[in-house]
Parts: C-alpha cells; structure tokens; sequence
C-alpha cells in the first residue's frame, strides 16, 4: 500500500522500506520543525494503531512520571472535561485504550478499527500530552497522586490518592518485590535504580512544582517519539499531526538521556525485605537471585538469544539450572527472568520459597552447572525446540485481544528509545531467528553464558527474605509519622486540611458542563455494526467422536483441542483434576523423559496446553459443562507428529516418581500463590460466585481457593499423601481419556484436515474403555462470607449474587449498565473518590453478578458504594448523548477484533454452552433500543444480586480484623 508521502513538506523521510516479515512498508520520518521521530508501519491491518511515547527517566522514586501519566489524561485544552479518558472509554469504539509508564519512558496509546473514532482517540490523546489542564487545576495532581485527608479536624491524618495506593498494591506482591529490586540492584546509579512507578514511602515527598516541572522538561514534540500502524491514510494521519500541534512548537534541546551504569568491578550481594504475615513461616520463604547486566538492547542478535538462554537454562522442565538447584534442596519454584526492553538489559535465575543460609549453595550450584555446559555444550535438542517456539510465537504473530499493531510498537521502543534511526531492528526478526539456528552449532550460546553469566562482573547476589508483621510496622509508623506532623499544625493549618479536602470532594463530585462534555467527540448509534458476529460452526462426525470445525484462514496453522468431558470424574477425585492438567506435561512418558518431551513438542509444534474449562448452560442455569482440554497449535505439515505427543503425554504419562510429584506440587503451590497475591480481585470475585454458582463453585475445584488448600496440603505432607495422590492421578485417566467423553474442536481450513480420520480413529482406540463407577461432582453451595488476610497494605472487596433466580431475564441492555457502572459509578466513588486503583462489575447472562474493587484503601466504605447502587441507578437521569456513549462502550466490549484462534474459541464457546445466534442477536438489539429509562429500570437487577449478601475480601490483615463483624469467618489467604 505505497504511499506518496514525499510531498509533505513538514517532514523528512529518513527511511523508507518494504518489511517482508509483517507484510508492511515502514517509514521513518521526523518532523522538520521540531524533531519528533515517527514511525509507521502500513499493511491491511484494520486495527489501526496510535501512540505517542517520550523519554521520562526518573530522577527520583516519587512516581512523578507516572503519577503525569495518570494526570494528563484528566482534562486538557480543547477538552476540558475531568477525564477524557473515561469519556472515551465509555463511548468510543477503541480496540485498545491506556497509557503506560516504564522505568524510562510513558507511552501512550489507542487502536481503534474504525477511521472516525481512531482520529477522535489521537486527537484527544494528542491534546492531553501536549496541553494538559494540570497547569490550570493542582486538585488533579492531589486526586491522582497524592493528597492529605482529614474530613474532621478532630480525624487522624492519612494520605490518600489514586497512584499511591496503586502503588501500595504493587509494593504488597513478593514477586514485584523481588523483581524490582533486581533491577534496581544492578543499576544503583542510573534511572534503572529507582521506581519510576513510585515508592509508597516516597511518594509524598513529590510536589506540585516538581510534578509540573517534569512535564515542561519531557513533554515536547522533541522528545517524542509517534507511531502509526495499519490501513490508514498516512498523509491524511501526518497532516493533521501538523497542522494541529506540531506546528505550534519550535525546536528543544531536552536531556532525557538514558544514562548508563558503569560496570561493576566486582559481584555485589545485598540483602532486601519483604513483609509477611505475623503467623507466616520465615523458612522456604526467601527470594534468592543471581542477576548479571547483559549487553545493549541494541544488539540485535543478543536481544533475541536471551530469550533463547531463558528457555534452556531454567524455565523449561529440566533444564540444568533449574533441576540442578531443585536437586539441592535450593527452592521450590526455580525459574530466570531477563528484561531486554530497557537499555541495559538483565538476566536473573531465582530461587523462589528458598532459604537465606542457602545463598553460598546457591550461587555454587548455579556457576558449577554453568561451567559444565561452557565445557560440554548445550543439549542441542533444547537449543533446536527454543528457536523453533520463539520463531512459530513471531510468524504467528497472534497476540490475543490486544492489537497485533501494538505489541509490535511496543517492542519497536526497545531499539528505537536509544538509537532514534533504529525502530525496526527487533520487529523485523525472521533474519535473527535464522542466525539463531545456525548459531546453535557455533558455540555462541556457550560463549554467551562464559561472557556474561560467568565472567561478568556486573552481577549482584540479591537476597529479597521475609519479614514477620513488617506492614503493619511501617503502617503504625506512617500512622504515628502523620499525628506528629498533625501535631506541628496550627489549627489554622489543620483547618486548611480540612478545607482542602472538602474542595478536593466538590471537585471530584462536580458534574462536567454540557458544554465540556460536548467537546469529546462521540460517534452516532448509526455507526455501530447492528449485526452480532456470526459463529463459525460445522459439526461432523469423525470415527465415532464429535468434530467441531471453524473454516477459517490461518495461514498453514491447525489450531487443535480435545476436549474431555468431566462428567464421569466423582465428587473425591475432581479436585485432582486441577493436579492433573500440571501433572501432565510435567512428568516422564514412554518414549521421553519429562525434559526431552518438552523440547520435542516444541520442535514440532508451537506447543502443547492442558487446562481445564467450565462453561454454563444458557438454557439451564443449574447445569455445566466441565472439561480438561489438550490443545495445540501447528503447521498443517506437523499434524500428525502433534497428535501422537498428545497420545503419548495423555496415556503413557508416569505417575510413579515421587521425587518429580514432589517437585511440581511444589512448583504448583508457589505459582498459584504468586498469581493469587497479584489477582485479589479476582480471587474474591470467583469465591463470592462460588457461594451461589455451580459453574463458580466449579472452577473453585480446578483453579480457586480448594485448588489452593488441596496443593498447601499435599506440599506440606508429601510423603503421608503420596500415594493416595499417585492412585488418584492413575484413576482420573480412565475416567477422563475415554472415547465417550472426546470433542475435537479445529480452527483452520479444510487443508489442514485432510487425512485426520485415520489418525483420529487410530488415538480414539487407544482411549480407555474399562469400567468405571462412583458418584459425580456435584457442587455444594453456601453463603460463607470469608475475608482472606495477607500481608499487603490494600484490599479486594467482592459483592456477589444472582439476578435470575429472582426471576429477571437477562436483557442486552445489561451490557450498558455494565458500562455505565464501570466508568461512572464505581469510577467516581470507589477510583476517584476512595482512592481505589479501579472498581469493576458484571452481570452475567447466569444471572451470576458482582461487583469488584482493586487495590482498594477502604473497606466497609466501599462495601456502602455498593449498597447505594441501586438507588444511584434508580435515580439516575442522562441525556441521549450519554446513553449514546454507553451503547457505544458495550459495543465497543462485544466488536473486539479476533484473531484466527479467538474466533474459534468464540464459536467453540457458543456451541458448549448452547448460545444460539438468535439470542446474541436478540441481545444486542436490546443493547442498541437502550434508553435513560431502560437503565433506571435496570436498578432491580442490582437490588435482586444485592440481596444474597455475598461478600468476599481479600486484603491487609489489620484492616480485616478491624472489620472482621462483617464476615461469617476469617482466614489466612495461605496456610
């Protein structure tokens, strides 16, 4: 899609070329007056992509780059509403809409698949940046960073804001403990060695003046950095660029060079801490890591080959650094990370629920097992299968629900950030990943871990170790450090307190004029897609089994999954079903130990997948479908070859040794816990549901809090359970893989068929046939109304219940209620008001409705947001241009583009729940008739889901035993 863009004056065309891998032309320009550097990226993509970046190396750890980030985006010039973000959110057909801060850039970006709404996003985003009202208004400085509170002269002081409790959350997590330290441990002297998201401690000491200041000094046209992506009209895109901003700017001599760390002359070790309950072990709870600075990220070759070493030292099953420190007793979860997205890239292989006297061990285990694969080589195999995994990830190029025009923009910052003539360097890699494969009888990967793993001086020894009761410590100084400072003030100064935290409230409570409101552009009911996406559906019948194909072009790709019914698995094995899916993949099998398995799926397909899925039933409420699903994804030529791993891992798998059960139980417990600290919303989101939802109670076997107790149990007493565990895995087989129970559901064309029914008739014979008996799962449901303590310094406060079963249809309008409480109510009250990060909600077509807060300050404050809902709702009074807005919003939710896979898993989805089209049809015409009446009508479903009083907290043990009259019981979130 050649481009005369020659003839715009205002820029040069610095470069301009065919990129072959991505199927598009790429342009490097930079404008002539002030020297923004842009680039683009065109193709037939219609998921069009925009951003614009700058270059915000902190100087501090006051968060003052991302507490702008969050600023900017409330209200600016042309509009000046209080937050645009929302007004776009809620009424804007994006495909992609946020903004982001690293350690040394903010970027922000939209994507959008329709021309109009794309140009009103960059418009709005355009203006936000270079024109924000931060300068007219300090209370957005105080409602997004950081303010005193004090709504009473006679209250205690606290210190409230959106960033710093985001913050709070984020310095609440062990592992983004750990991982920041890493990086600040390696680069003390540099941007690198501060948090440029904030430090909760540091936070307050940022001021208005130094928050503006950052803004004069880095958001320029000079130190920007713009990106357009997919089929657009590029003259059209640059000249509105022009003639709307960047020609009112001159040229700026601005230092935001991201400076770099001299070299270490010798190993560092430091020790660092994190808080743990008062009750929490300290033993098995240590962070050990072993971190070396890597080279540039402008390497081509080694940027990509860290990926590469990643694989093949740690994080795939049985690799030598990692089985050689489990071997040794030296943590239980043992994984490398490395970061190549910031100038001086860094590996690190952590030990994770390890011990702080195990440090020298550790270190010796790592360097030993190096030095010998420096001596005797790399296991060529694993080499082959990394290469293979990552070149298939980049020639699929499927990134999920987020914009395939974004994730490569965000990568292109990762050359062109430090070096402005190089976007393409790491986006244009199917060159690279050919000199990886030759490479990997050269010696270099040997040579890289000699070079920077082994001789390199520029490594630290960090160890991150537990301590008991340290938040409640630091929150009983900062409670005693604030009433200190209180007692200083004069009570003229307190009464200023007062008084500004009233006009901060008026503020946030104050509506946007008509005539703000009317500056953000809005598309019309007309422009939405009136049509529901179709399905894409054809049952066949295939040797005996189901086949559900999805004809659909995937470029040689066959996505495949089995599905197996759980319907035969009885009620004292299902939770072991949540055992089985790690298990499996995990272990040795016939032909493979568990480590050359791995690498043989990964030579042959772009890999393998157990999980396990719950779907309800549209027609039923009381009924659900449970199944552990294999899937994969692989060249049409490699079909067969995926069938026969998937075969051999589904019957041949060992279940006999102790030691390896061991290990993954472990492994499994660490991660779940990991990934529960991070999630609290949706930990007490599904745990609330599970009181009155089958579905819900459910996934609460396989992947929620039974999940979790089950996997603590069987780590703490492995060797009294593990032969009831070996017993179970071995009866689970026979009553999941059997030929009753198979589904086989294929995404791709008719190609990709051809000749399966053989291979299929030959994998359902080997299905297990063999009689089996017990009493099915049946899911038990009681109100229990828990609150779950951690160690972290917010809370995740969960409202549950069901509408249905009070007798009220699901309707399409719903789906506008959902919006309009997301980006109004819960906005305004929980997120801007009570200082949560974010606040969100659901009302299912079950019937199964809640309502969420995250990395929320409050408590029963927020449980009050959600009892005065309804009567907000009921109450509730909009113009048709609002009402207009949340149709446009839901639409926006249901019209997200979907990649190859993601139709078919959105058809698959369809035909096990018995969702027909006519009523997704149906409701969506309901979605687009909503009116202001439609929604104040709306506010029983609140009330009927309200009633069933389910509530679930996760959150800081103090808090929760301050409130602990609110719940049926009280628990540790890990025992």
């Amino acid at each position: 899609m050649s481009q005369n863009l020659e003839k715009l004056t205002a820029y040069e065309i610095l470069e301009k070329r065919q990129i072959k891998d991505l199927n598009s032309e790429g342009y490097l320009l930079k404008h002539k007056r002030t020297g923004a550097h842009i680039t683009l990226l065109l193709n037939d993509d219609e998921n069009k992509v925009f951003y614009i970046g700058f270059r915000t190396p902190p100087k501090d750890s006051t968060g003052v780059a991302h507490i702008l980030e969050h600023s900017v985006l409330c209200g600016s010039k042309n509009f000046p509403v209080k937050d645009p973000f929302i007004e776009l959110a809620k009424g804007s057909l994006n495909t992609f809409l946020n903004a982001m801060t690293y350690p040394d850039k903010t970027v922000y970006p939209v994507a959008s698949c329709n021309d109009t709404d794309f140009q009103n996003l960059m418009h709005v985003y355009l203006d936000a940046v270079f024109h924000p009202n931060i300068y007219k208004e300090e209370k957005i400085f105080r409602q997004e960073g950081w303010h005193y509170e004090l709504e009473n002269k006679e209250d205690e002081l606290k210190i409230n804001g959106v960033v710093y409790n985001e913050m709070k959350g984020a310095f609440s997590s062990p592992d983004d403990v750990a991982e920041r330290e890493i990086m600040n441990s390696l680069y003390p002297d540099i941007a690198y060695g501060l948090e440029s998201g904030g430090d909760p401690e540091d936070i307050p000491d940022l001021t208005y003046e130094e928050f503006l200041s950052f803004h004069q000094r880095y958001y320029h046209p000079s130190n920007s950095y713009i990106y357009l992506y997919g089929n657009l009209d590029a003259e059209e895109y640059l000249t509105f660029l022009e003639e709307n901003y960047l020609k009112d700017f001159d040229s700026l001599t601005i230092d935001s060079e991201i400076r770099q760390q001299e070299p270490f002359a010798e190993k560092r070790e430091i020790v660092k801490e994190y808080s743990i309950m008062e009750d929490e072990p300290v033993r098995e709870n240590t962070y050990l890591t072993y971190n070396v600075s890597m080279g540039s990220s402008l390497d081509r070759k080694l940027y990509a080959a860290m990926d590469i070493l990643d694989y093949v030292l740690c994080s795939a099953p049985g690799t030598p650094v990692k089985q050689a420190l489990i071997d040794a007793g030296i943590g239980k979860d043992v994984y490398s990370t490395m970061e190549n997205g910031i100038a001086q890239p860094y590996f690190s292989i952590v030990a994770k629920n390890a011990d702080e006297d195990q440090k020298e061990a550790f270190v010796s285990v790592i360097e030993d097992t190096l030095k010998k694969l420096v001596e005797e080589g790399i296991d060529r195999k694993a080499l082959q299968a990394a290469v293979n995994y990552f070149t298939f990830k980049y020639r699929e190029g499927d990134f999920g629900s987020y914009p395939k025009g974004l994730m490569l923009g965000l990568q292109a910052m990762d050359s062109w950030l430090y070096d402005k003539k190089e976007p393409f360097m790491h986006i244009e890699a199917n060159q690279t990943y050919e000199e990886l494969k030759e490479a990997i009888t050269e010696g270099y990967y040997e040579e890289l871990i000699d070079r920077y793993l082994l001789k390199n001086p520029h490594k630290t020894i960090l160890t991150v170790k537990p301590v008991q009761g340290l938040t409640t410590r630091k929150d009983e100084a900062l409670h005693d450090r604030l009433q200190a400072y209180k007692n200083t003030l004069s009570e003229e100064e307190v009464l200023a307190i007062v008084e500004n935290t009233k006009a901060l409230r008026e503020y946030q409570e104050a509506p946007d004029t008509k005539e703000a409101l009317e500056t953000i552009p809005l598309l019309k009911r007309e422009d939405m897609k009136k049509e529901a996406t179709p399905y894409i559906n054809e049952e066949r019948k295939l040797a005996g089994s189901t086949l559900l194909v999805h004809d659909i072009f995937t470029n040689g790709i066959a996505y495949i999954k089995l599905l197996f019914d759980l319907k035969q698995v009885p009620a004292e094995l299902f939770p072991y079903v949540g055992i089985l899916k790690s298990v499996l993949m995990g272990v040795n099998t016939e032909h493979y130990s568990y480590g050359e398995l791995f690498n043989e799926v990964n030579c042959k397909t772009g890999g393998i997948d157990v999980q396990a899925g719950t779907y309800g039933n549209a027609k039923d409420l009381s009924k659900f479908l449970a199944t552990l699903e294999i899937k994969t994804k692989v060249f049409y030529e490699n079909r067969d070859e995926a069938l026969d791993l998937i075969r051999e891992i589904l019957l041949t798998s060992d279940f006999t040794d102790d030691k390896r059960l061991k290990e993954i139980i472990a492994e499994c417990r660490s991660r779940m816990q990991a990934s529960m600290t991070g999630s609290g919303h949706t930990v007490a989101a599904l745990r609330a549901l599970s009181y009155f939802s089958p579905t819900a109670a459910c996934a609460q076997q396989l992947s929620g809090m039974v999940q979790c107790r089950l996997l603590e149990d069987l780590d703490s007493s492995f060797e009294e359970k593990k032969e009831f565990l070996k017993k179970n895995l071995k009866a689970l087989i026979h009553y999941i893989f059997r030929p009753e129970n198979l589904l086989i559901d294929y995404t791709g064309t008719e190609e990709g068929l051809a000749g399966i029914e053989e291979k299929i008739a030959e994998f359902r014979s080997a299905l297990f046939t063999d009689e089996v008996s017990g009493t099915p799962y049946v899911p038990e449901l009681s109100k229990k109304n828990e609150a779950f303590m951690t160690a972290g310094q917010v809370q995740y406060v969960c409202r549950a219940g069901n509408f249905l079963k009070k007798g009220l249809p699901f309707t399409g309008a719903l789906k506008v209620l959902k919006v309009m409480m997301g980006y109004e109510y819960l906005w305004t009250q929980v997120r801007v008001k009570g200082g949560a990060y974010g606040c969100m909600c659901t009302f299912s077509r079950s019937g199964d409705s809640y309502f969420v807060s995250y990395r929320d300050p409050n408590l029963e404050k927020t449980i009050e947001t959600y009892q005065e809902a309804a009567d907000y709702v009921k109450n509730y009074e909009a113009d048709e241009r609002t009402v207009t807005q949340f149709i446009i919003g839901a639409v926006s939710e249901l019209d997200t583009p979907m990649t190859p896979k993601g139709r078919g898993n959105y058809s698959l989805a369809g035909y096990l729940t018995g969702l027909t089209m006519d009523r997704i049809q149906q409701e969506r015409d309901e979605l687009l008739a909503t009116t202001a009446e439609t929604i104040k009508g709306l506010s029983c479903y609140i009330e009927a889901f309200m009633k069933d009083d389910c509530l679930c907290v996760v959150g800081n043990g103090e808090k929760i035993k301050e409130e602990k009259k609110l719940f049926l019981s009280v628990d540790q979130l890990f025992h």
